[in-house]
């Protein structure tokens, strides 16, 4: 079963302890931290992933689109994230930012932007838990699947194995039923869906779905 992680960055945030009662089924709730520097708009911090931690019990994936993660990737890590991922593009040494999120509590990935070569995030494969892989810009939801990164997923993929280590692969972006398929076949253990979930009818059904990829 593939983990999904419903981004609430698609969610009503004036409702949001309803919305998380709408997506009972997924394993992870995705929650997207924007400076409005690294990228191009602003959304939430710590003091809302304190409020959702009080909320509920589930993995809580914080996906950092910030400067600075060496600063802001222990603290969200207190503020109740099970996972921090930061961009490696923000950090000048990532590898000392996956140890700092490590000794704050939480576990760490590392994430690239469309263009960012896969062999960046080579030499962090023994050290994170997880890999991000955005399959659009960061920055806003919405977007249309880039199916121009699926190979850099299968590097991702058959580098770890060649290492004998097994980091999550996520994909972020324009995740429907065709795309997560794809991402699926390609290497990706979770799925990050924001819009397919939130603007479906019925979202827990729209993630179990994912889930059966």
């Amino acid at each position: 079963m593939n983990i999904v992680s419903p981004s609430i960055l698609s969610a009503d945030f004036a409702n949001l302890s309803d919305e998380l009662k709408r997506i009972r089924t997924a394993q992870w709730i995705h929650i997207d931290v924007m400076d409005g520097c690294f990228v191009p708009n602003i959304t939430v911090g710590l003091p809302v992933v304190s409020c959702i931690r009080r909320a509920t019990e589930r993995f809580l994936d914080v996906h950092l689109m910030i400067q600075d993660p060496a600063y802001y990737g222990p603290l969200f890590a207190k503020a109740g994230a099970d996972m921090v991922c930061f961009h490696v593009e923000a950090a000048e040494n990532p590898a000392a930012v996956i140890e700092a999120i490590h000794r704050a509590g939480a576990q760490a990935g590392a994430a690239l932007k469309p263009g960012t070569p896969p062999e960046q995030v080579f030499p962090l494969l023994e050290k994170a838990e997880m890999v991000l892989v955005m399959t659009v810009e960061p920055g806003f939801g919405g977007q249309s699947f880039m199916p121009e990164v699926l190979p850099k997923i299968r590097a991702i993929r058959r580098e770890a194995d060649s290492r004998g280590v097994k980091p999550l692969i996520q994909v972020d972006g324009g995740i429907n039923l065709q795309t997560a398929q794809v991402c699926v076949e390609a290497g990706a253990d979770v799925l990050v869906a924001g819009s397919y979930v939130f603007g479906s009818p019925d979202p827990e059904q729209a993630v179990r779905l994912l889930q059966s990829v």
